[in-house]
């Protein structure tokens, strides 16, 4: 109770005024640093409030759960690679440099330290918290793939390329960009590539893919 105590104490003077959306950028990104550092089941939700610097009564109004907490974070991570990823950028690009920009976003987002360190996460505890594979899969997963294979099915329609499976070959398309370097920094063999690895990597990968089927 004592440290609950301590945990709500606000400082003196004109509390600081902070929309709600401020609010929850605050809290989403003190939770992702608590569930970095301490794992999902560890982290408290006081802990979460207190380096925010928020009440936990106002944590609770905007994230009624640990577990909704937990999917606004990965809906946030997700939407930046949605916004980098601008569809009316990917319209007017050629072939190419629309693929590349398109891999690079996505590998920039997956093979950050913040992706890898969270991905573990998941798969760590997942058994006993079933609901953040979920959220995991739903809200990053299906997500990216569900952009990536839609551009695709666009240039099928343009008469650019020719997929008999557009969904599958939107799978592939992401194994061949991330999966061997996520896979060497999930297990600690090697670091997260760096900018010009991942630049290097999209345009390899662009060229492999298209040379399967471009007309």
């Amino acid at each position: 109770m004592v440290q609950n105590h301590e945990i709500e104490k606000r400082p003196r003077g004109r509390p600081q005024i902070r929309c709600d959306d401020d609010t929850r950028s605050v809290i989403i990104e003190a939770a992702n640093r608590q569930f970095h550092e301490n794992g999902y089941a560890a982290a408290s939700i006081a802990a979460i409030a207190q380096e925010a610097g928020v009440s936990t009564k106002t944590l609770y109004r905007l994230f009624p759960t640990k577990a909704d907490l937990f999917s606004e974070m990965i809906i946030e991570r997700t939407d930046r690679f949605l916004m980098s990823v601008d569809p009316g950028t990917l319209a007017v690009a050629d072939l190419r440099q629309g693929l590349e920009r398109m891999l690079m976003a996505y590998g920039m987002l997956t093979l950050s330290l913040d992706t890898i360190t969270m991905t573990r996460l998941v798969i760590s505890e997942s058994d006993r918290f079933p609901e953040i594979a979920n959220t995991f899969y739903e809200k990053a997963i299906v997500r990216t793939n569900r952009l990536m294979e839609d551009w695709l099915r666009r240039q099928i329609d343009r008469g650019l390329i020719a997929l008999d499976d557009p969904h599958a070959a939107c799978g592939m398309l992401r194994g061949m960009m991330i999966m061997e370097p996520q896979r060497a920094a999930m297990l600690r063999q090697e670091q997260p590539p760096k900018i010009d690895a991942i630049a290097a990597r999209a345009k390899m990968c662009a060229d492999l893919f298209l040379k399967g089927c471009a007309l």
